[in-house]
């Protein structure tokens, strides 16, 4: 498999997820998937889109990439206050979102640093 197919994968699997997460914070009764808390379900989430974010644009300096993604799950809990949905807008999930984007965007400047390959 090449080095472009390869990112191909990771982005594809990126926009997956990404339009997973969206659908499912916007829908009004969304399905139980996992019995664990809310804010557990929130940085599964965007720890996973955070990694394929990190895997699919490897040369996309990593907080610009955490900036981007902290801004979607702000926009997903401003969608949320929206009466037709019938959701809650919580800035305690947002906290979650950004927590785990900035977890892993750590872990991964690490790696980084240590192949010596940083990219900030």
């Amino acid at each position: 498999m090449t080095y472009q197919e390869r990112l191909t994968i990771w982005r594809l699997l990126l926009a997956v997820a990404l339009s997973f997460a969206i659908t499912m914070a916007l829908l009004p009764h969304p399905p139980t998937l996992v019995n664990v808390s809310d804010k557990w379900q929130h940085m599964a989430a965007f720890a996973t889109i955070t990694m394929f974010a990190v895997l699919g644009y490897p040369h996309t300096p990593l907080l610009r990439i955490a900036e981007r993604l902290s801004f979607v799950g702000a926009l997903i809990e401003v969608a949320q206050s929206i009466p037709a949905l019938h959701r809650d807008c919580d800035i305690f999930d947002w906290v979650a979102d950004t927590a785990a984007i900035l977890a892993v965007i750590i872990v991964v400047a690490i790696i980084r640093h240590v192949r010596n390959d940083a990219t900030f």
